[in-house]
């Protein structure tokens, strides 16, 4: 196994999920493939990988029922799943906290690097971080 590809994230709305990781989060849309039947492949990843076959995209799949509805916005059971990292914390803090992303805390230091949990649009709690290189 080379690397993880993937990762889907439970939305309630193609557009309004879209929107907000491009906007919001300065991701890239990678693509938005119409599957028929109101379905869509909805991929983006964090801006500057597109291509890169090596790093982790993010699969927006709109909920198709009551118990996936159900989990939208905590597919994690409370706890961070999702680790946006960053070369430049400081200057991303900045450019989220400007876009309108709400962090729960303060930026702090901890011995694997400089981190500050977010949530997304639904909920998902996020970790942006700027890891120690030899802390990965």
């Amino acid at each position: 196994m080379a690397h993880l590809g993937l990762v889907t994230i439970v939305v309630d709305d193609y557009d309004r999920a879209k929107r907000h990781y491009v906007q919001d989060l300065g991701f890239s849309l990678v693509d938005d493939i119409d599957q028929g039947e109101d379905r869509r492949w909805v991929v983006v990843c964090p801006a500057g990988v597109e291509r890169d076959l090596s790093a982790t995209h993010l699969l927006l799949a709109r909920a198709d029922s009551a118990d996936q509805r159900a989990r939208i916005g905590d597919q994690t059971g409370g706890r961070v799943g999702f680790f946006l990292h960053t070369d430049d914390f400081d200057m991303e803090h900045t450019v989220l906290s400007q876009r309108g992303v709400e962090f729960e805390e303060e930026p702090r230091d901890e011995p694997y690097g400089r981190v500050a949990v977010f949530r997304d649009l639904y909920g998902n709690r996020w970790d942006l971080i700027e890891t120690i290189a030899s802390q990965i």
